[in-house]
């Protein structure tokens, strides 16, 4: 491990050139009881340490305790560079489980609920060189009630599809000098019809005679540069429309990325702020029961990435493991990626913009099931849609991500009473599509569809004989597709309205070759005998879903074992495990809704 883990930049598109990695050893302590502020810990060191930005169940953190965190804490010092003195410091933290609150030298800095989403409060109104700044975090994380968790179990132990907790401080943690008056994080749309990139930048302040200026840029040079006031509206936006012969469409098969500069100009002309971004140029779309992407017919190919690593737990070792995770589903055959069940780094969407990655961007929903009488067990609470719409604005500019999946799998009966699941699911759909009405957004994935006509629907269907399978897809044609319902067949969803359709669960063949006598294994369905009846299942699977004229696309189930869910195409530690040549030959081949006439 470097001395510094995890040093590279957090946030790949609003580079600043001046920033401090905090990542590294803290101070750290267990809270059990929750006490921590009356019994002092505010004001006194700590008894033990932790590498950050690694949680304390994990092993890199130098903890490894995979027991309960009621509450944590944590402590450093911070020295800022000479030449920030008098700026303002922003600190920032990529992401800490579940609610943590920030002092900064003993007065509270920031405050944050959800585990997944960064926050940011002052490190220094003014900073000083000479001054050491002592930083505290406390996190909570509570077993019980209803909390967007994702996949950590509510039991000490893993079992079926839930794994080990993370608790506190998982992502980078950062610091960046900032002028009073300065740039927010830019918001960038494509708009492929008007060859044009549209550029939203809010500033801190609306100042006499500032103006924003965002400069285009290719492998050329400069393409094209714009400006707005800076004065006259919150967010100064900037359209750029693109030369003919600069045109390039960002693609599977081309993901072309744009550069872009971003400077906020004063009243003189000079650069008070300046920042670094990067764009591309891309549609989706929907005709009939197809999307598209740059106006063509693309099945989706898409594998369930949960983000697990054996080690770090959430957290990737290194940003290596974040682009390897990409190249091993490409290398497998697929062309995207459900990110399931949580918010991934951005540094890993980075990266998937880079290889023409498409992914579907998800919430780690789980959590709200704590129970309650039959058809009112959900219970997610108003800050569900909070967290989800601080992901969905972290992570709009990213061109990689072709549909947002704000809930998954939320098991409740359909019936004439409104509950609190309506409600939430209601508004974190049209929460959704308010905040970015250039993506097709499922309300939720399998199970409970609430929303009326929403812009997707799907099912997630683990039979595994080929046979029965392509028998319970079958009903698409008809316009009555598989839906998931409980086991004695009463609702869960609202009826299939015609729209594009897809499996975005299936597979999960149960396959671990290195099982030894006694060790734990989960998977769906009955094992395969052998490789080979593994191989011909699978292509049984996925033939069935290809050759459908109506399917948009589909999710296996899954890139990699996790813990005990061992049905991955790899091993946990990503190694092969089974011929990875086969799993791609099997999906290679033209979908039936790419086919013309179709």
């Amino acid at each position: 491990m470097p001395e510094i883990p995890r040093p590279e930049y957090p946030r790949p598109q609003f580079v600043r050139a001046a920033w401090q990695c905090l990542n590294g050893t803290w101070q750290f302590e267990r809270d059990p009881g929750d006490s921590g502020l009356e019994r002092g810990l505010l004001g006194r060191e700590l008894t033990g340490e932790i590498v950050v930005p690694f949680c304390p169940e994990s092993e890199l953190s130098g903890v490894g305790d995979p027991d309960f965190h009621p509450a944590v804490w944590y402590r450093r010092t911070v020295r800022v560079p000479r030449d920030w003195a008098g700026r303002r410091v922003l600190l920032h933290f990529q992401a800490v489980d579940h609610d943590a609150t920030v002092w900064v030298d003993g007065v509270e800095a920031a405050r944050h609920r959800g585990g997944f989403t960064p926050f940011s409060g002052d490190l220094a109104a003014a900073a000083d060189p000479e001054h050491t700044y002592t930083v505290v975090v406390r996190a909570r994380d509570s077993r019980t009630g209803p909390q967007a968790r994702g996949k950590q179990s509510t039991d000490y132990e893993g079992r079926g599809a839930r794994y080990g907790r993370t608790t506190g401080i998982w992502q980078t943690v950062w610091c960046e000098p900032v002028p009073e008056t300065h740039l927010g994080r830019p918001r960038i749309t494509p708009n492929v019809a008007a060859s044009a990139l549209r550029v939203t930048v809010p500033v801190s302040a609306n100042r006499a005679g500032h103006h924003i200026r965002v400069t285009v840029s290719d492998q050329a040079g400069v393409v094209v540069r714009g400006s707005a006031r800076a004065d006259l509206d919150l967010a100064p936006e900037v359209s750029l429309t693109l030369p003919g012969d600069r045109v390039r469409l960002w693609s599977p098969e081309d993901p072309h990325l744009y550069d872009l500069r971003i400077d906020l100009l004063d009243g003189d002309g000079e650069v008070a702020d300046t920042a670094a971004s990067y764009a591309g140029l891309r549609s989706v779309a929907i005709d009939g029961q197809a999307v598209l992407l740059n106006g063509e017919r693309r099945f989706q190919r898409l594998v369930l990435d949960q983000g697990y690593y054996p080690d770090g737990l959430m957290t990737a070792p290194t940003d290596e493991a974040l682009r390897r995770d990409v190249e091993l589903a490409v290398r497998a055959g697929f062309n995207g990626a459900r990110l399931h069940q949580k918010v991934f780094e951005e540094r890993y969407l980075y990266h998937a913009d880079r290889a023409g990655f498409l992914v579907w961007g998800e919430f780690g929903d789980w959590g709200a099931n704590v129970g309650g009488p039959p058809g009112d067990n959900q219970r997610p609470t108003a800050s569900f849609v909070t967290q989800w719409l601080e992901a969905v604005e972290r992570d709009h500019s990213h061109p990689s991500i072709v549909g947002w999946c704000p809930l998954n799998e939320t098991w409740q009966r359909l019936h004439d009473e409104i509950t609190v699941l309506d409600d939430v699911t209601w508004g974190m759909y049209l929460a959704t599509k308010a905040a970015d009405p250039t993506r097709p957004v499922i309300d939720a994935s399998g199970y409970a569809h609430r929303v009326p006509g929403a812009d997707v629907y799907d099912s997630h269907c683990y039979e595994q004989d080929p046979k029965v399978f392509g028998e319970l897809m079958a009903g698409l044609a008809e316009g009555t597709p598989y839906v998931n319902a409980d086991s004695d067949g009463r609702a869960w969803s609202v009826p299939y309205r015609g729209q594009p359709y897809f499996c975005s669960e299936f597979g999960g063949i149960w396959w671990n070759p290195d099982e030894r006598q006694g060790e734990g294994s989960w998977g769906y369905g009955t094992r395969p005998a052998d490789e080979e009846e593994l191989q011909e299942r699978f292509a049984g699977l996925v033939a069935v879903l290809l050759d459908d004229p109506r399917m948009f696309g589909y999710c296996y189930t899954q890139l990699t074992d996790v813990f005990q869910e061992q049905n991955g195409v790899y091993r946990f530690d990503r190694t092969d495990k089974l011929d990875v040549s086969r799993i791609r030959a099997a999906q290679l081949r033209p979908a039936a809704i790419e086919e013309p006439g179709e």
